[in-house]
């Protein structure tokens, strides 16, 4: 593996988690932040995820955490030793792929930023770099490995 191959090692309970979520809270999206052991360059493992409100003000297109429910899941992270791997939130009718909008307000670089689309069932995950030169963002898909 390269430092161009990052890969999302998630436990299947987690995965099978974040679904059952996704499935319960269509049709609006639902969200929230995987904890671990982060590497920027390779492989970042999910231990725990965080699940947190949809406070968006279109929840069935949108998706946003409240910034005081995801200050409290970082310092909840923090406590039991873990880093911020990544982010997680659901498509219930659209592809398993980043929007524009998520493109856009994507903020932690390095980041997993994984997406649970329900139609078709399928998991998709990527990690945004920032272009040194310009500062463009770009996203690398990840492969997720099932543990």
């Amino acid at each position: 593996m390269t430092g161009s191959d990052p890969e999302l090692v998630v436990p299947a309970e987690i995965r099978d988690a974040i679904l059952e979520r996704a499935r319960e809270g269509a049709p609006e999206e639902s969200c929230g932040i995987f904890g671990g052991d982060f590497e920027p360059e390779g492989r970042s493992r999910v231990r725990s995820q965080y699940p947190a409100e949809n406070v968006a003000e279109t929840p069935r297109t949108r998706y946003r955490i409240d910034p005081e429910e995801q200050l409290a899941i970082f310092e909840r992270l923090e406590d039991r030793g873990e880093e911020i791997v990544g982010f997680y939130h659901s498509h219930p009718r659209g592809p398993p792929r980043l929007s524009a909008t998520d493109r856009a307000q994507a903020t932690w670089p390095d980041r997993s930023y994984l997406i649970v689309s329900l139609e078709p069932l399928e998991i998709g995950s990527w990690r945004w770099r920032e272009a040194e030169a310009s500062g463009e963002k770009r996203f690398t898909r990840e492969r997720i490995v099932l543990e």
